[in-house]
């Protein structure tokens, strides 16, 4: 028996951010070797990704996951025990093939994605590294990731008080990791300052961002350019903008209604808006702009706005290799968002990231609304080379917990705390 034969595979309930029940799975090796994940949940999901096993019933607003445990202890655990925990692949295609169903349905993809991220962590525990060592391989880490931090929430991050679901900064103009955060935290202070002084500052959204009244959901982002300003710096050149649309949320057969605005439009005039705001203010990439299922409205919109900006494919591409070389061919987006949990295996985020990179797409590798302490996604990010991370904002541990693990990673990596090169990120209101 090799010292990376899993001998052993536990399962138990935890609580996420906004204290949801979630699967935490602990796999363990012959030689010794432990490692733990937690599965994460979205708020705003995608037509196409991996479902969660979910009780229903009265517990817990049916949100209890006792099924998706029982079927780690009962179906996963008996597969994979005496397999090889390097051997990712396998792992993973066997618990597909267990499930049986084209999106987890059966296990839950909450279940499969924590046994999937648990086994990663024990395989580069059985060697005695840290996981983006592990990931990375031979090849040395080229750079931390360049932030994406939100500073407003709305959407389904904040009952839709605006109907934008994050308004985020991003510190293109940083010299590295340390500094992007430091500029970031600064803006995230400017900004509360200016919600308390104009009444405007309400709560705290699910990923700890401001959850704000305002009258018009383009009045956020003149707010967010006042708090860069106010921050000491310059909007579009040191610290740029970051929308996520989320636009199928609010669609209903090709119209968008912004209630925050009281108006409804058309694919056209929707798309007008955006590339109007692209103009005016320095926004540097925008999520889901349109319908998840519209790839003729994505690619059109693609087409006047992706040689300035990130159009960024959630919904549409649900870390799914074939949608991503579905949206591709049909000319749509240009970057995607990777969110492990959307496919349910670290196998399946791997395929989707070098579909994403044979294709020419950039790459953004995200967590979720509910998320916990796990900070698996930041390793991902640095061990694939990976240039952006988005984990929501500069507040509240499970937030801070990821953030601050590439502070600890930039402590020891050959890179040190270097960012990717800015140039491509920096604004232009051309």
């Amino acid at each position: 028996m090799s010292k990376t034969t899993i001998n052993s595979i536990r399962a138990r309930r935890v609580w996420d951010s906004r204290g949801h029940p979630t699967v935490e799975v602990e796999v363990s090796t012959a030689g010794g070797a432990t490692g733990r994940a937690i599965a994460p949940a979205g708020a705003s999901t995608g037509a196409g990704e991996a479902v969660d096993l979910r009780d229903g019933g009265a517990a817990f607003a049916g949100l209890d996951v006792q099924c998706a445990i029982s079927g780690v202890r009962e179906r996963i655990a008996p597969a994979l025990i005496g397999m090889d925990a390097e051997d990712q692949a396998a792992i993973d295609g066997r618990m597909i093939e267990i499930d049986g169903t084209p999106n987890m349905a059966s296990l839950g993809g909450n279940a499969s994605i924590a046994t999937s991220m648990a086994t990663l962590h024990c395989a580069a525990a059985a060697h005695d590294l840290p996981l983006w060592r592990y990931l990375a391989g031979d090849r040395d880490p080229p750079h931390l990731p360049l932030p994406e931090v939100q500073i407003f929430g709305g959407g389904a991050h904040a009952e839709r008080r605006v109907d934008i679901q994050d308004f985020m900064v991003v510190p293109v103009g940083a010299d590295d990791y340390h500094q992007a955060l430091e500029w970031v935290a600064d803006v995230y202070r400017a900004a509360g300052a200016l919600m308390s002084e104009s009444g405007r500052r309400v709560g705290v959204a699910d990923e700890g961002g401001f959850w704000p009244v305002f009258d018009t959901n383009e009045e956020a982002i003149e707010i967010l350019v006042r708090a860069i300003e106010q921050s000491g710096r310059k909007p579009g050149q040191e610290i740029a903008i970051s929308l996520d649309i989320a636009a199928s949320e609010f669609n209903e057969d090709g119209r968008y209604s912004l209630s925050c605005d009281g108006i409804k439009l058309g694919t056209d005039a929707f798309s007008e808006l955006i590339l109007k705001w692209l103009r005016l203010y320095p926004i540097v990439a925008v999520e889901d702009p349109l319908a998840e299922d519209d790839l003729v409205g994505l690619a059109a919109f693609t087409s006047r706005a992706g040689s300035t900006v990130q159009v960024v494919a959630d919904d549409a591409a649900v870390t799914s290799e074939t949608r991503i070389r579905a949206a591709a061919a049909a000319g749509a987006c240009n970057a995607f968002l990777m969110k492990p949990n959307q496919v349910g295996t670290v196998t399946g985020a791997r395929a989707a990231l070098e579909a994403a990179r044979e294709v020419g797409w950039g790459a953004i590798i995200s967590a979720r609304s509910g998320e916990t302490e796990d900070v698996t996604i930041v390793h991902m990010a640095v061990g694939w080379g990976i240039e952006q991370l988005k984990v929501g904002s500069f507040a509240r541990s499970e937030r801070m917990a990821k953030w601050n693990e590439g502070l600890r990673i930039a402590d020891v990596a050959p890179c040190g705390a270097a960012l990717p090169p800015a140039d491509r990120f920096l604004w232009s209101a051309a």
